[in-house]
């Protein structure tokens, strides 16, 4: 089998595009992958467009490994996101060609099941008025909707520090989630990288009594002691690893012991085997494994077979039920969460399929996410409608 032409989409959402490729083989089959690349959707469609016919025409899809190799190492330069990103929306969709040549779920071919079914959190769901009461209401209907565990950016624009007033606002707005939902319902804290250590530390002691089941990215990703000094001085534990995107980069922080659940993102990470792999090095260290996941149907399934099979996976983020549901519409196939919890996925391959008119009526928007101006979460309130 040989892989004849990779085919891009581009999905448009109020607040991100989604890159879609579909795989084209000789044989009939395609396979599909997907990426959200935050403001450089360019970056990766050009990366695909010299990758393509270099290292992906011609080319036999289950070489999986070769594929990868072809990518990153033979073109020298150090892999960055866009280049990861590029080999991961190619390898994902090779997974789902093999699945679809051998009629089995993509989970079966990385050593089968481990679990019958796959926890999940809701994201998305905060873009309301920034105020207890709002929050409180929309936190009711991620419960409501079924699920156990939710994560939420209760902060405000700003960087490094955190002023007393804005502390205490945000400090109330988890106080209201906590109060909504009770204490059976995970709350996992999002803190997108803003923080210096110090405010870190002291956001972090303060946020205890609410029992979050974590706290994410609470420095910036290059500040690797800064994210020891964090976790060696919380009780709560510290997850992190979003914008990290080759294996090699997660080496010091587990040897570090600086972080209890990593995140990598598949869509980023060079594909469902690259991520496979670095959750098994995680298990070695006793470091349990939560993917990010900010993209639609697609990378969703392939997370849901990474799930699968993965021993030291905690539990998948999903957005597609709150931020602008109807981007499931655009790959259907995939299970819905049923009280907190995916089926496992059925179906050779991916176990989905593609609808190319939602593309049509959803194209490319001219978008920028920049969650460090002033007024970010309002904007993004008035982006997206609550589901109700």
């Amino acid at each position: 089998m040989k892989i004849t032409k990779v085919q891009t989409r581009v999905l448009g959402t109020p607040w991100r595009n989604l890159t879609f490729v579909e795989v084209h083989t000789d044989e009939g089959h395609v396979g599909l992958g997907e990426v959200r690349m935050v403001n450089h959707t360019d970056a990766v469609l050009g990366c695909l467009t010299e990758a393509v016919p270099r290292h992906v025409i011609g080319f036999d899809p289950f070489d999986i490994e070769a594929l990868v190799q072809r990518m990153t190492l033979h073109d020298y330069a150090r892999p960055s996101e866009v280049t990861m990103s590029a080999t991961a929306v190619i390898e994902m969709a090779c997974w789902d060609i093999i699945g679809k040549a051998l009629d089995q779920p993509v989970y079966r071919l990385l050593g089968g099941k481990v679990r019958d079914r796959i926890k999940a959190y809701a994201n998305g769901w905060y873009t309301v008025e920034r105020t207890p009461e709002e929050f409180g209401r929309a936190a009711r209907r991620v419960v409501d909707r079924g699920y156990r565990a939710l994560k939420v950016d209760p902060f405000g624009a700003g960087s490094l520090e955190l002023d007393r007033a804005e502390t205490l606002h945000s400090l109330a707005l988890v106080e209201a989630i906590r109060e909504t939902v009770g204490d059976d319902v995970e709350i996992l804290i999002e803190m997108h990288g803003r923080f210096s250590p110090a405010t870190a530390i002291r956001i972090s002691r303060e946020l205890e009594r609410f029992a979050p089941s974590w706290i994410e990215e609470p420095v910036p990703p290059s500040n690797a002691k800064g994210l020891a000094k964090v976790a060696a001085n919380v009780n709560i534990p510290v997850a992190a690893g979003e914008r990290v995107h080759e294996r090699g980069e997660f080496r010091d922080l587990l040897e570090s012991q600086s972080l209890d659940i990593i995140q990598p993102d598949i869509s980023h990470f060079g594909g469902i085997l690259e991520t496979r792999k670095v959750a098994a090095t995680a298990e070695t260290y006793g470091v349990v494994v939560a993917p990010h996941n900010v993209c639609g149907p697609v990378a969703t399934a392939a997370n849901l077979h990474l799930a699968a099979c993965t021993p030291n996976f905690k539990i998948q983020e999903h957005f597609n039920d709150f931020a602008d549901s109807w981007v499931k519409d655009a790959a259907t196939g995939n299970p819905e969460v049923v009280d907190g919890y995916f089926a496992l996925p059925t179906g050779p391959g991916l176990g989905i399929t593609l609808d190319p008119a939602v593309f049509d009526a959803h194209p490319r928007g001219d978008v920028h996410f920049d969650l460090f101006a002033e007024g970010w979460e309002r904007r993004q309130s008035q982006q997206n409608e609550p589901a109700r």
